[in-house]
């Protein structure tokens, strides 16, 4: 039997069917290569020695699901296909709501009517929206999104939570996301943003590598120990082994269960720069611009309870997320292409 990863050739995709065919697991891709690349994959084989089997595809194509889970070879499926850069959601928000909500709705669908039962959902630190406490921990009251990209992962995570309700045989795992950064220590897969990237540490890459000019600061006037902005960030590498965790855990589970995946502490935007600088060897040029609407000062994970129930903690720090960006930004100056 097989995994099914929807949108498996992308950053947390790739990196996530390396660690399952690493462990033996055969695994089936779903992905449309609109914001992917089918190279990842040719190098996760490489690396692994086993090739996922890759199935160009749209998770709205009702038939290309049906037809695919219709072989009775799928157990599981981790969902990661959908859009998520959060600005754009602003500017697009039906076309966020059409691939990450409707979507997954097909999706849905169509694993009830082929018997498929347990579903891994990528969601987002995100639905705990602008009024949470920090850290975030999963029984804080969640919504309050300050964007469709955040909106539609809250809508999906409900969704989720009411088929789990209705259907006792249906289990699901939501995986809240904080900040993944890094790459695969052998610098053969990363993160390959196309166009400008939209979160920190590719920006920071890409000045050091010579790609971008410099990088701008959004607000240096927050209440934080630097003025700059907190967030919490993970491996990639680490959050892909707590995809593998959840997948285990989804047989001995009844219903729906969301966790935090998240290091449990916060690093500010300079400190991002700094300990980027210590490992590429080099001064980054930083321009400090106003505050963005919307931004937060500063928040990271409670993960206790992913650390109690899934046996799964962050095991890489920030030497190593900086050290393996560097790693892959390096060896592919243009990613992919």
């Amino acid at each position: 039997m097989a995994v099914l990863v929807t949108g498996g050739a992308g950053y947390i995709g790739s990196h996530t069917v390396l660690a399952l065919l690493a462990r033996g697991d055969e695994v089936v891709v779903l992905d449309n290569l609109s914001n992917a690349s089918a190279e990842s994959l040719r190098r996760v084989a490489r690396l692994s020695g086993k090739a996922p089997r890759l199935i160009e595809g749209d998770i709205r194509d009702r038939q290309r699901l049906r037809d695919l889970l219709a072989t009775g070879a799928i157990q599981s499926v981790i969902h990661f296909a959908g859009l998520k850069a959060v600005g754009e959601s602003t500017r697009e928000p039906l076309a966020y709501y059409q691939n990450n909500v409707s979507g997954t709705l097909v999706l849905l669908e169509e694993m009830r009517r082929a018997g498929v039962s347990q579903l891994i959902f990528s969601s987002s630190a995100t639905v705990y929206g602008a009024q949470a406490s920090v850290p975030y921990v999963e029984t804080a009251a969640i919504g309050g999104t300050t964007s469709p990209y955040g909106t539609s992962k809250l809508m999906v995570e409900q969704i989720l939570r009411d088929a789990a309700r209705a259907d006792s045989r249906f289990t699901a795992i939501a995986l809240r996301y904080f900040n993944p950064v890094g790459a695969h220590p052998s610098g053969e897969i990363g993160e390959d943003p196309h166009g400008i990237p939209n979160n920190l540490l590719p920006y920071i890459a890409q000045v050091a590598v010579g790609r971008l000019p410099a990088l701008g600061v959004f607000g240096n006037d927050y209440d934080t120990p630097d003025g700059t902005g907190v967030r919490d960030y993970i491996h990639v590498m680490d959050l892909a082994e707590g995809h593998l965790k959840a997948l285990d855990a989804l047989p001995r589970q009844a219903g729906y269960r969301a966790y935090n995946l998240g290091a449990g502490r916060g690093y500010s935007v300079l400190e991002m720069v700094r300990a980027f600088e210590q490992a590429c060897g080099q001064s980054l040029p930083v321009t400090i611009k106003a505050r963005r609407d919307g931004d937060l000062a500063a928040f990271w994970a409670d993960a206790s309870l992913a650390d109690r129930e899934l046996d799964w903690r962050v095991s890489r720090g920030l030497a190593e997320m900086m050290a393996d960006t560097w790693r892959w930004q390096q060896n592919n100056p243009h990613g992919y292409r």
